[in-house]
């Protein structure tokens, strides 16, 4: 018998298929991953919003490239060692575009890796004027990624924003015929009411992600709630990239009106938090470690 431990890819299998509402953070950057890890989360979601937010002061509307996207993700997977789930949005182009998708972020270390069916440039889930591609589009580049991941324990996240464009049921049909096409997590983004959000995990086979946006289309529930109805994950794709827009306003809002600003934890994280939040314990170890002697 292996005493092997168990990868991040069987870690968040794992979570996923035990269908209790798995609590997962969008981080934007490799800092915002380790606060993510270091406060005892079990996985992380690199969001794709969240970095074209804060890498380019941009909003959501696919400007982001799978380079720039890939390089992030390769950062923070050495920045922590919980699972990843990457945002790939529509997967950058066609089926062949998306197992070469799929294959750059397996190497830069996804655990898994989501697609939408929307037309590309797409945009944020939760904007308005979204399109989406055809069912079969779709269908073929979801097998393109089953096809593509050299490791089996790599999840592949189907997502449909066919709900804001064709309505829920539509949305459940795609959502199925996803799961058909080998897609281990169903996401069905956007749902509008309690209702819905009730009725999805009773309606689909695989386990499925529940997209929490505060100030979205979808209604807030406790993530224990939506555990108890039967969901594999509860995002919170982009809660630590506002609570950090939050605090940059309050602190430097502070700076600008009073002409300083001290080291209040109530405005600022203390310089030693901030320190030990990047490893510097760590790197000073190491730079004894390989002083000349």
């Amino acid at each position: 018998m292996s005493n092997a431990s168990p990868t991040t890819k069987q870690i968040l299998r794992d979570k996923v298929n035990a269908r209790k509402g798995l609590l997962v953070p969008g981080a934007f950057n490799a800092l915002s991953a380790r606060v993510i890890a270091d406060l005892g989360f079990e996985a992380l979601y690199v969001t794709g919003a969240g970095v074209t937010n804060m890498y380019f002061g941009m909003p959501d509307q696919g400007f982001i490239g799978l380079n720039e996207l890939a390089d992030h993700t390769a950062r923070i997977r050495d920045a922590v060692e919980i699972p990843l789930i990457v945002d790939a949005d529509t997967g950058f182009g066609n089926a062949l575009n998306v197992r070469h998708t799929i294959r750059t972020l397996e190497r830069a270390g996804a655990d898994a890796v989501q697609l939408e069916d929307q037309v590309s440039p797409k945009r944020c889930g939760h904007f308005n004027g979204k399109e989406v591609i055809s069912c079969a589009e779709m269908v073929g580049k979801i097998h393109a990624a089953v096809d593509a991941r050299s490791n089996d324990g790599m999840l592949i996240m189907a997502r449909t924003d066919a709900r804001s464009v064709h309505g829920f049921e539509d949305a459940l049909e795609r959502a199925a015929r996803y799961s058909e096409a080998g897609a281990d997590i169903l996401f069905v983004e956007a749902t509008e009411t309690a209702e819905e959000i009730r009725r999805l995990p009773q309606a689909l086979d695989k386990p499925q992600l529940v997209n929490l946006v505060i100030g979205g289309k979808t209604p807030i529930f406790n993530a224990d709630e939506l555990g108890d109805l039967g969901y594999g994950i509860v995002l919170y794709a982009n809660a630590a990239l506002q609570g950090a827009v939050a605090g940059m306003q309050k602190a430097l809002t502070i700076l600008r009106d009073a002409h300083r600003l001290d080291e209040d934890p109530n405005f600022v994280t203390p310089f030693a938090e901030r320190q030990r939040l990047v490893n510097k314990p760590m790197f000073d170890l190491l730079e004894k470690k390989y002083a000349d002697k």
